[in-house]
């Protein structure tokens, strides 16, 4: 059992709270899912749990874990240069585990994982194994110690479908306890059995962090429900209160103007004008105290907005790929023949396959057709931000390069729909979370008012909140999108064509058989 008690933590730069007094109990073979939007700190509560000191560098923190939760797994977001650098086999042996182990024990973690126990002893380099390879080898490092609880930041980043189906039964069979960060959200849908959510509902108001012993599916319903229910009693309120207060107003001026009219030879008629006055002025006080009474508004993290204007419209008869690559080619390695695509204006296609199998070369194939071309507007998002993004600059300066102060105004506006703080418009791009990078370029994309999108893994980094709104906005798209993806919502919703990349081409592909 993983229990937390009262746990704050304050990022030391801007002084911003990324969570207050939050104390949870994830149980014995619990799956939480810990949700919230980019920067709201769920890796810093990860790593805080795992061992303080990952943390000090830039967090102060209070508070504990109660008791002892045995000995717990971390797995980070992204391995270490000399990680990466290094052999199979060294990353294994670096685990203090690994030789206490009985070869028929070393099969059993293998087993779990689909691996073949040989793989643990490879000389192969850890730069060389696909992302799906990664994860299985540091979830088997993890395995050696024998944890009680594991704690998972984005184990399903840059996964392939079959792997994450993979990792999807995984997770839910593993009989100890698994918090864990994804946004993925299927697999979240299909894993979770409680959700911890991080909301910073507005920028000022402390954060509110919740607890939710239900799977995640049956929480965002209720979530849903519980927001609208709320706000139309509050609004109802108002609604009533109003009509009350004109009503009031009404009567306030009537009598203010008897009493500015009335004869000084009529005492009577003034005392009894002084203690109407008296009434509605207690009715005034009762009105107050009655506003402070009513429902409030819910005050929810809003997801981010997006929407890309008409103009990015493209002819439904234009014409803008049409591929004939005989080979496609990564240094000495063929990665497929005879690839062939055919891609119309107002088209979104997704491509699927294992990793490693060239995709992403076959997209920036594609973008050094289509970006020079004067009679297309086209822009591409790789997967690496920093192929694209000024890293040096901010989001203001990147989104307003005039530098005038109505340009500025406007990417604060935009910024500001896309959930970034004051602070983070003033911060290099380079310290910002991917989710926030992977917004800004679609901010700059919607304000450039691109017509061809060439998107490698989009939704990635986005949360699971605002995920289905970085969906509809790309399906509400009018222009034409060829996109590299395993987002099996963003294959579903967005997506009309969709294609299989193999050795020996494209091959096209029902959404049903994804």
């Amino acid at each position: 059992m993983l229990q937390v008690k009262e746990l704050t933590l304050t990022h030391r730069k801007d002084l911003r709270t990324l969570a207050e007094n939050f104390s949870f109990v994830v149980g014995d073979g619990d799956k939480a899912v810990v949700i919230g939007e980019e920067g709201n700190g769920k890796s810093t509560i990860l790593k805080w749990i795992y061992d303080p000191g990952l943390v000090e560098g830039y967090c102060e923190w209070s508070g504990e874990t109660v008791g002892d939760p045995g000995p717990m797994g971390y797995l980070a977001q992204d391995l270490s240069e000399e990680e990466k650098a290094g052999s199979v086999y060294s990353f294994c042996a670096a685990s203090p585990h690994f030789f206490d182990l009985t070869p028929r024990e070393l099969a059993d973690i293998a087993r779990q994982l689909r691996l073949p126990v040989e793989e643990f002893y490879s000389d192969r380099p850890v730069s060389s194994l696909s992302g799906g390879e990664k994860i299985k080898l540091q979830l088997g490092r993890l395995l050696f110690a024998r944890p009680a609880a594991l704690l998972l930041d984005e184990p399903s980043s840059d996964l392939d479908l079959e792997t994450l189906e993979w990792l999807e039964e995984w997770i839910a069979g593993y009989p100890g306890t698994v918090l864990y960060i994804s946004h993925d959200e299927t697999l979240i849908e299909n894993t979770a059995t409680m959700v911890l959510h991080i909301e910073h509902p507005r920028e000022g108001k402390p954060p509110r962090c919740t607890v939710h012993r239900l799977d995640y599916a049956a929480y965002i319903s209720r979530r849903a429900d519980a927001i609208a229910v709320q706000t139309r009693q509050a609004r109802k309120e108002r609604e009533e209160h109003d009509k009350k207060l004109e009503k009031y107003r009404r009567i306030q001026q009537s009598v203010e103007h008897a009493q500015n009219v009335i004869s000084r030879q009529n005492p009577s008629g003034g005392r009894l004008l002084k203690k109407k006055m008296h009434a509605v002025m207690s009715m005034g006080r009762r009105f107050e105290r009655e506003a402070e009474d009513m429902t409030q508004l819910p005050e929810v993290e809003e997801a981010v907005f997006l929407r890309f204007p008409e103009s990015a419209a493209l002819p439904v008869g234009k014409t803008v790929l049409d591929l004939e690559l005989p080979e496609l080619r990564a240094g000495d390695r063929t990665l497929a023949n005879d690839l062939q695509l055919r891609v119309c204006g107002g088209e979104k296609v997704g491509i699927v396959g294992p990793n490693g199998a060239g995709k992403t070369t076959l997209l920036r194939h594609i973008a050094s057709l289509l970006l020079p071309r004067r009679d297309i507007r086209a822009a591409y998002m790789s997967q690496d931000y920093a192929d694209t993004l000024p890293l040096d600059r901010t989001p203001v300066e990147y989104l307003a390069p005039e530098g005038d102060a109505a340009s500025e105004t406007k990417a604060r506006t935009y910024l500001g729909s896309i959930r970034y703080t004051r602070q983070e418009t003033a911060h290099a791009i380079r310290e910002l979370s991917g989710g926030q990078k992977a917004k800004l370029l679609l901010t700059k994309m919607m304000l450039d008012g691109v017509n061809v999108l060439l998107l490698d893994e989009p939704t990635r980094n986005f949360s699971p909140i605002s995920g289905p709104r970085v969906r509809e906005a790309l399906s509400d798209y009018q222009g034409t999108i060829i996109s590299v993806s395993h987002d099996r919502k963003f294959l579903a919703e967005v997506c009309d064509k969709l294609y299989r990349f193999t050795e020996r081409g494209l091959i096209p592909v029902e959404k049903q058989a994804l």
